[in-house]
């Protein structure tokens, strides 16, 4: 054999040794980050806040991104309570989230590049009269408040402003395992100002987590003068290296930004509700596209009982923008001991968070025990994965919930009710299935012509139903 020959042959021998290990190696990656969303959920569990971060001007409660359910879902969260005059700062995220506003009012700022500064302020003159010289410009500010449900996509920053007069409360939902986040399956914050590192934080477990790093203060800090053609000192504060405010900043005199009346705004609102349905995907950027939808308006339910409660759904034939981040939300409304009927999610993971009063809560795969019986109450997390058939019974207080649903086109399929499987089949399925009379097919398939959401039995039947919660 030549000497060239030789080297040919060798050559290839390395580069097949090589793809073998690049293969390898990819197989291995895969494997690993099958067996990290591995769904071990034989036993779920409400979730507690799992750490607690003090700011200035408000506090940020985290769930532990490590427990096995989240994982499974692939889904981290937060809770925001900012104080009035509280600003959140500005950061972006790796991915996707939406965020529920259980309580207050305030104002939500997006920086989405290429889109214009379609908010100006104008300096007056003397006399009076507008002058041409703009003092300020900005992207839309949009007012939010209780119940409102928002849609950011991954890396948008944004922040948010508490400008009423009581506690604004936000929970908050990434969806880490969705296609936008091209990291790994761990949330990742990245601030644009204040100092992480001053922030007082309480962790259940005892463990060392980072909130989010103010992404300036690695940067040098001449780079960043010459960045922004301003000197150095002022380079220097955009790093806040003494900040001890941490992320949730207190504006003492109240934020200055141009913004519509509260007239203007609503009817902004109006014409979007006109218009809705309207658009066939062309129309709208991400510009122009609505981001919020609030959903605890009694009047837009999409299931309602006088007896039972009410159900709400924000999907992307409804806020457009949900079809880019493959998520939607349900929020529901319970009388006291109304039941919703069981149910499994087709097509999505659900992240349930109480908002208030209390509920036994049914989750059961498939294994011969429930992965889950017990009651949840105001403040707790709890995950129904896939296909995990869930059953919802009101306590004495009355029960709400928002779950947020990894599918921009969530649905479900009941188990009982006028548009059930047991309602569509045929009755000599049902009777050699389970074993029961024509009689009995019949009373499983009409004795509820109710759609999703039960009113709530006689006080004979409860007294003597296994369901009835013990306060």
């Amino acid at each position: 054999m030549s000497m060239a020959n030789s080297s040919l042959l060798s050559i290839i021998l390395c580069l097949l040794l090589l793809g073998h290990d690049s293969l390898a190696q990819r197989q291995s990656s895969r494997s690993q980050q099958q067996q990290q969303n591995e769904c071990r959920v034989q036993n779920l569990n409400p979730l507690e806040p799992a750490r607690r971060i003090q700011h200035e001007a408000g506090v940020s409660e985290e769930w532990d991104q490590n427990n096995d359910q989240l994982q499974c879902a692939g889904v981290a969260a937060t809770r925001h309570l900012i104080e009035p005059r509280g600003l959140l700062l500005p950061s972006f995220n790796n991915a996707p989230m939406l965020v529920y506003v259980l309580q207050g009012q305030g104002l939500l700022g997006t920086m989405i590049p290429g889109c214009p500064e379609t908010y100006q302020s104008f300096q007056q003159s003397q006399e009076g009269r507008t002058s041409q010289r703009s003092r300020d410009q900005h992207q839309k500010v949009r007012r939010i408040r209780q119940g409102d449900i928002i849609a950011l996509p991954a890396g948008i920053a944004h922040w948010s402003y508490n400008d009423g007069n009581n506690q604004l409360v936000l929970v908050v939902v990434h969806d880490t395992n969705n296609n936008a986040n091209q990291l790994d399956q761990r949330l990742r914050r990245f601030f644009l100002a204040g100092n992480q590192q001053e922030q007082q934080s309480r962790s259940l477990y005892g463990q060392q987590q980072h909130f989010g790093n103010n992404i300036f203060q690695a940067f040098n800090a001449e780079i960043l003068a010459e960045a922004f053609n301003v000197d150095p000192d002022t380079a220097r504060k955009l790093q806040n290296q003494n900040d001890r405010r941490g992320n949730i900043v207190r504006v003492e005199k109240g934020l200055k930004l141009i913004r519509p009346r509260f007239e203007e705004e609503q009817e902004e609102e109006r014409r979007e509700e006109r218009e809705r349905g309207r658009y066939n995907g062309l129309e709208e950027t991400i510009c122009s596209m609505r981001l919020h939808e609030n959903i605890a308006n009694p009047e837009r339910a999409d299931v309602y009982s006088a007896r039972g409660g009410r159900i709400s759904t924000v999907n992307s034939h409804n806020l457009p923008i949900l079809r880019h981040l493959q998520l939607s939300a349900e929020r529901g409304n319970l009388y006291r001991n109304a039941l919703v009927a069981p149910h499994w999610n087709i097509n999505a993971h659900s992240v349930l968070y109480v908002i208030r009063g209390n509920a036994r809560v049914q989750i059961v795969g498939n294994s011969q025990r429930p992965a889950f019986d017990g009651e949840v109450r105001a403040g707790q997390l709890l995950i129904v994965p896939q296909n995990f058939a869930v059953v919802k019974k009101a306590g004495n207080q009355g029960f709400e919930w928002i779950s947020f649903k990894t599918n921009d086109l969530a649905k479900t399929s009941p188990l009982a009710g006028r548009t059930s499987v047991i309602r569509a089949l045929p009755e000599d399925v049902l009777v050699h299935a389970y074993q029961v009379s024509r009689d009995e097919a019949r009373r499983l398939k009409h004795n509820r012509e109710e759609v999703t959401v039960f009113s709530p039995r006689s006080t004979s039947q409860e007294r003597h139903s296994a369901w009835a919660i013990v306060e």
